[in-house]
């Protein structure tokens, strides 16, 4: 498998992998520049998590907040690190993946590492060009019902 080689239908785009923060306003741009940490609550709510969310992802060693008490607080780093991690599970990557992806984009990944990153990358943009394929026939199929009923519908007026 050619994992580094992009599909065709992609050869001619740039893909990033790091996501916007999901309130791309400008009012929150300027804080953001401010900001430097984070409270679990401040997360939780602009990325539409729990707080056992975050925590299980601190567990898992995904995120590292400082401790000040029995409070986590969270740097700008851990704030992007939980943009990928939501970007990576909405893509349908497991947590593992996405902790590989982590490594990778911060320049601490091996080779191998970073071989399955894109084979995975690959993987999903197979299911998902075949969900779109799927639900293009589905759409195609339903259409042709919907017509066949109007048709149907129209001679049944006219008796």
């Amino acid at each position: 498998m050619q994992s580094c080689n992009p599909p065709d239908s992609l050869s001619s785009q740039v893909v990033f992998w790091v996501a916007s923060p999901p309130h791309d306003d400008v009012s929150n741009r300027a804080s953001d520049s401010v900001q430097t940490e984070f409270t679990i609550t401040e997360l939780a709510q602009e990325f539409g998590l729990t707080h056992r969310a975050l925590r299980f992802y601190d567990t898992r060693g995904l995120l590292s907040p400082q401790r000040v008490g029995r409070r986590r607080v969270f740097t700008v780093a851990d704030r992007d690190r939980l943009a990928v991690i939501v970007q990576g599970k909405k893509l349908g990557f497991t947590l593992a993946e996405i902790s590989q992806m982590i490594e990778a984009q911060s320049g601490r990944a091996n080779a191998h590492t970073l071989r399955l990153s894109a084979e995975k990358c690959l993987e999903q943009i197979a299911f998902f060009e075949r969900q779109m394929r799927e639900a293009g026939e589905a759409l195609a199929e339903l259409r042709r019902i919907h017509l066949s009923l109007c048709v149907q519908a129209g001679q049944q007026g006219k008796l």
